[in-house]
């Protein structure tokens, strides 16, 4: 994966015929970077936040950023459908597909809210109900995460092309030490997450928000983030695609596949662990 991204210097106008998973990885990268500066000249100026119909709130970055996305996306990709966000808030949601794209344009939007830097701009690419590529940006952090067949970290600065990256390195997930790091929800605790960790021989637990959580395991610092609480499917799927392509996995929390593509369900996941190194499903079930 990161000698690629140095062919990748200009944003093509056009998809070059079939591109492979990491190609797609470096290239929902790019727009994501792109899109992060949208979200970033909103956070340095102070958002407006208001309610959606669900009570969740959302600002002008989430809809800066979603647009941005959306408008490269029919360009570069225009035979899949994509299941963004804001558009669904709004009441336009694509039919099923074997093939297609979520989008969460601002995920973390009450760690944006309360300026801690952990949120992320989420883009992941579903093919029969699994991902096969992804790309978080944390833009407040200046890092992209962006997976494919193979991992890797970047550090680069809202709005710049890949090519301008401070650095890059492949991500690898850790073995399984005798006692876990466990990463969990900064905003979303919940009482089944809670006693799943009290079950399991977890030493250490650390708070992250947004898709950051599957980051940390994709980078070896933390072995197993449980989620009980509500997700959709745009929220997962980035990561989900980051953290596999890492060597981990997620899982339902009996072990079985977690697979997307729930459009009768509104998008919406059911709860989920994701596992550093995957030998830690036998712990679950």
């Amino acid at each position: 994966m990161v000698p690629m991204i140095d062919s990748w210097v200009q944003k093509p106008t056009r998809i070059p015929g079939r591109l492979s998973p990491d190609a797609w990885a470096v290239l929902f990268g790019a727009i994501a970077v792109e899109a992060g500066a949208a979200v970033m000249s909103v956070y340095d100026r102070g958002a407006v936040v208001e309610q959606k119909a669900d009570g969740s709130p959302v600002t002008e970055a989430d809809l800066a950023a979603e647009a941005i996305i959306l408008d490269r996306l029919r360009e570069l990709a225009p035979r899949w459908p994509v299941v963004a966000e804001e558009e669904c808030a709004s009441g336009k949601t694509p039919e099923p597909a074997k093939t297609f794209i979520l989008v969460d344009p601002l995920d973390g939007t009450r760690e944006f809210i309360a300026r801690n830097g952990e949120f992320t701009v989420n883009i992941g690419l579903i093919h029969d109900g699994r991902p096969i590529a992804g790309a978080v940006f944390a833009p407040a952090l200046n890092m992209l995460w962006i997976g494919g067949d193979s991992a890797a970290a970047i550090s680069i600065m809202p709005g710049l092309p890949l090519a301008a990256s401070c650095g890059s390195r492949a991500l690898t997930v850790r073995p399984a030490p005798e006692r876990l790091t466990a990463v969990a929800s900064r905003s979303h605790a919940d009482p089944e997450t809670q006693a799943l960790l009290d079950r399991l021989p977890v030493d250490t637990r650390i708070a992250a928000g947004s898709s950051l959580k599957f980051c940390r395991l994709a980078e070896g610092e933390a072995d197993i983030y449980p989620r009980f609480g509500p997700t959709m499917e745009w929220d997962t799927a980035a990561g989900h695609a980051v953290l596999q392509a890492a060597g981990g996995t997620v899982v339902t929390p009996t072990g079985g596949v977690f697979e997307y593509g729930k459009r009768d369900a509104g998008w919406r996941n059911g709860s989920f662990v994701a596992l550093g190194d995957t030998g830690l499903a036998k712990l679950l079930g």
